[in-house]
């Protein structure tokens, strides 16, 4: 058991610093230097597109909400997956207790109720987190909608093309933290597989940040 304890206590941690100090850096690079993010050129992008609609809201409205339409897609349809993941992850949960004698060795890790308890926490805590920022990501990209349709007599174009930006930050956090939560689903099988889920997982996110 000794061996099993020092195991996820060296990559469990290691992992989680791995995933964490990524994002700390991506986040940095934002503030200072966004043109050499992937995030911050879409962020130019989208303020580039919204120009037109200050000029003549009115002829563009209907390009408006067709182009929002697809992120708006994808933004219920990450919510739909973290929620339904985290259905299934509780279910999961309860036969792997039931059946933890079955994965012992150093490779699963600790399979005790308290450990499966944790790992069940942490996965449930980033899915329901991915749920909430995708679910107010679409509240904001709806009101986005209406106010890029509405007269400048109820709203103005900047605080549109505010709550627009809201709504596409919300969606890429809601996006981060469903991706996030699969090294914690690997950890079920033990720190081995969280490990490599985790290296995996910052090199593509590296890949998608810089990579352009």
């Amino acid at each position: 058991m000794g061996g099993v304890v020092d195991l996820n206590t060296i990559l469990v941690p290691f992992s989680l610093f791995l995933t964490v100090g990524y994002n700390v850096f991506l986040w940095h690079s934002l503030k200072r230097k966004p043109s050499v993010t992937a995030m911050g050129m879409e962020t130019w992008r989208r303020k580039a597109w919204f120009r037109p609609f200050k000029e003549d809201g009115e002829k563009m409205g209907a390009l408006g909400v067709q182009t929002l339409r697809n992120s708006l897609m994808e933004t219920i349809l990450i919510s739909l997956i973290a929620i339904t993941i985290n259905i299934a992850l509780a279910a999961f949960t309860n036969n792997a207790y039931s059946g933890r004698h079955s994965l012992s060795g150093s490779v699963f890790g600790s399979q005790s109720g308290g450990m499966l308890g944790l790992k069940y926490l942490s996965a449930s805590l980033f899915l329901l987190t991915s749920f909430l920022c995708s679910s107010m990501g679409v509240g904001c990209l709806i009101d986005a909608n209406i106010l890029i349709n509405s007269s400048d007599e109820f709203s103005s174009p900047g605080y549109a093309e505010m709550i627009m930006e809201r709504g596409f930050m919300l969606g890429v956090v809601g996006n981060r933290m469903l991706w996030m939560a699969l090294p914690l689903l690997a950890w079920m099988l033990g720190p081995v597989s969280f490990m490599v889920s985790s290296v995996a997982l910052v090199w593509g996110f590296y890949q998608l940040d810089f990579g352009g």
